[in-house]
């Protein structure tokens, strides 16, 4: 670990304030709009652009730093970042939000594929798993710390705004000082959706689920705190609760995706993400079981994005691991499209708990339909199935291609010992 800090120390201290700066805003935003008087279907709409830019980002940045490099997409994109959370307060419209949230998610996915590959130009083979961990918990701390920072503030303001502007300004500047030389890049096709579907129906499946699950945690949670009557405060509270479940019960839920049934698991670990929802649908605004609900939901449903992938890979050969990660994050990203959208309607149309009931219904379909296709396929030999790695939904392609490195040297090296063994 204190090798990875050595040579990356400057590209994870950019990364955080980065993630403090995205952090910021997704919540910001969704105080603000309640200030602002926008209907909870309108701020749907705006929380459901960032992953329309999300994904376009995903599609189009690598092509873009193929043409012009690195360091040009990476300062560009930053730069746009910070302008964009500078002028949502002078623009306080839906439709402006909206434009200003597809830039955002565009950017976001462009410097998360650019930073993801140095990440993985500056590891080794004896690191990278350290180096892929240790870079999702600085995404996890930034987003945390973005909600400490504006429960200090004044929502209505212009302050919390300017803050994760100059945040992200500042992010680059030790990144591009100190990191050399620039990584060459490639990334791979991504398989085609009937031949992802026919491979691993439960990693398809799931994934488009938890799309939704994962936006309307990251995009409409502020949005639900603001309509029921939270202060700031317990607004930000509620919010990292997600985040914090999702750091915590991340490893022991991996600890035991390597030793027992995926499908189990999966079902399991959805079925208890369903019940917390649950308890969040019939808390009342009882803000400890809130809280207990939100650490729960963010704690199963983001081990949940990893473990599909893992399940998915149980079932490829490893030349075609890295083509099926970048079906999986389309399938996502088409989920957390429809999330906010779903979520801002059923809260509309039912009240401010309609927030939960959308995860409600989404896990539990989750943990049944794994059920079901444990009925349809014999279960991966445990000692066969690949090693899980620590990712988060907001993983980029590259992000996953690297997991998928650390899945197949995994599992040679597993076979290369089985195979000493029988000579043995």
């Amino acid at each position: 670990m204190i090798q990875v800090l050595g040579s990356s120390w400057a590209l994870l201290l950019g990364m955080t304030l980065l993630m403090v700066g995205n952090g910021m805003q997704g919540t910001l935003l969704g105080v603000r709009g309640a200030l602002e008087q926008f209907s909870t279907f309108e701020m749907s709409i705006v929380m459901s652009a960032y992953f329309v830019g999300f994904l376009g980002g995903s599609r189009l940045a690598p092509e873009m730093i193929r043409r012009v490099g690195h360091v040009r997409v990476f300062a560009a994109l930053a730069s746009f970042i910070s302008a964009v959370l500078i002028l949502y307060p002078s623009f306080a419209n839906p439709i402006a939000w909206a434009l200003g949230r597809v830039l955002i998610g565009f950017c976001f996915s462009g410097v998360y594929v650019t930073a993801e590959s140095w990440l993985n130009n500056a590891a080794t083979n004896e690191n990278r798993g350290k180096a892929l961990s240790l870079y999702m918990m600085v995404q996890m701390i930034g987003i945390v710390s973005a909600q400490a920072l504006i429960a200090a503030g004044d929502p209505s303001g212009f302050i919390l705004f300017i803050i994760p502007s100059v945040l992200v300004s500042i992010s680059f500047a030790p990144i591009l000082l100190s990191i050399s030389p620039t990584p060459a890049f490639d990334t791979t096709q991504p398989m085609s959706l009937r031949e992802l579907f026919s491979r691993s129906p439960l990693g398809c499946t799931g994934q488009f689920l938890l799309g939704g699950v994962f936006s309307a945690q990251f995009g409409m949670s502020a949005v639900y705190g603001a309509q029921i009557g939270l202060s700031l405060g317990k607004i930000s509270l509620f919010v990292s609760a997600f985040y914090i479940g999702a750091l915590l019960l991340q490893y022991p839920i991996g600890w035991l995706s390597d030793r027992m049934d995926r499908r189990i698991l999966i079902a399991v670990v959805a079925l208890i993400g369903g019940l917390a929802s649950f308890i969040g649908f019939m808390a009342g605004g009882v803000f400890e079981l809130l809280l207990i609900s939100a650490f729960l939901i963010g704690g199963t449903s983001n081990p949940l994005y990893a473990l599909l992938i893992a399940h998915t890979n149980d079932f490829l050969e490893h030349e075609d691991m890295a083509s099926a990660s970048g079906g999986l994050i389309f399938v996502n990203g088409l989920g957390a499209i429809a999330g906010p959208v779903i979520t801002g309607w059923l809260m509309g149309m039912i009240g401010a708990h309609g927030y939960f009931m959308f995860m409600v219904v989404l896990l539990l379909a989750l943990a049944a339909y794994s059920a079901y296709r444990m009925t349809q396929r014999p279960a991966a030999n445990v000692e066969d199935t690949v090693s899980y790695a620590t990712l988060m939904p907001s993983s980029s392609p590259v992000a996953l291609e690297v997991a998928q490195e650390i899945f197949i040297e995994a599992s040679m090296d597993e076979e290369s010992n089985n195979l000493n063994l029988d000579e043995n």
